[in-house]
């Protein structure tokens, strides 16, 4: 009996280890963080002009993914934000990608009317839940040339009223820039 109290001690211990690492409580950051450096997974959807559109085209390209819906205010609220994007880096030969929830037609509707500049494609939800890229709505994404997934935020803002969104957004396009002079240098 002493015996197999030992071993069975001795089995229990080398098992349970206390942990050393600090806990990270699970959030929109931490999962946003956990992201950075995984692969862009794979995807299809529908354009805005109901034509088949696949992430394979976007291999070898810098995007910029904006998941958004238009019933979203959030959402909405940063479109110019995203449009900035667009004007300063679009000449870039940077894919500039939002992806939604909404049937082609209305994203096309609410396109025209908005003056959003982003490529729209719609997933359904289950597509892009199974993504798992974004963690909520709006989220935004940059990928660089070789795939991989250097950042991701919520919101884009660069005068928000909530200094921490400005913050990220200001460090977002940091990244973005320095995977445009990585790339086009």
């Amino acid at each position: 009996m002493k015996v197999f109290l030992f071993l069975f001690i001795l089995f229990y211990s080398s098992f349970s280890k206390a942990q050393n690492a600090p806990v990270k409580w699970a959030s929109q950051e931490t999962f946003f963080e956990e992201l950075t450096g995984k692969q862009l997974p794979d995807f299809k959807g529908i354009s805005t002009n109901n034509k088949p559109f696949s992430s394979s085209i976007l291999k070898g390209r810098i995007v910029v993914i904006n998941f958004w819906f238009e019933a979203c205010p959030p959402c909405v609220k940063e479109i110019p934000e995203l449009n900035k994007l667009v004007k300063k880096y679009g000449k870039n030969d940077i894919r500039f990608i939002a992806i939604t929830y909404d049937l082609p037609e209305q994203a096309k509707k609410f396109q025209k009317k908005s003056g959003y500049k982003y490529e729209i494609v719609s997933l359904t939800d289950d597509q892009i839940r199974k993504l798992n890229i974004n963690h909520g709505f709006p989220s935004n994404i940059l990928v660089g040339k070789d795939g991989r997934i250097i950042k991701a935020i919520s919101a884009v803002s660069f005068d928000d009223e909530i200094p921490s969104v400005q913050r990220q957004t200001l460090i977002f396009e940091e990244k973005l820039k320095a995977e445009i002079n990585k790339t086009f240098k």
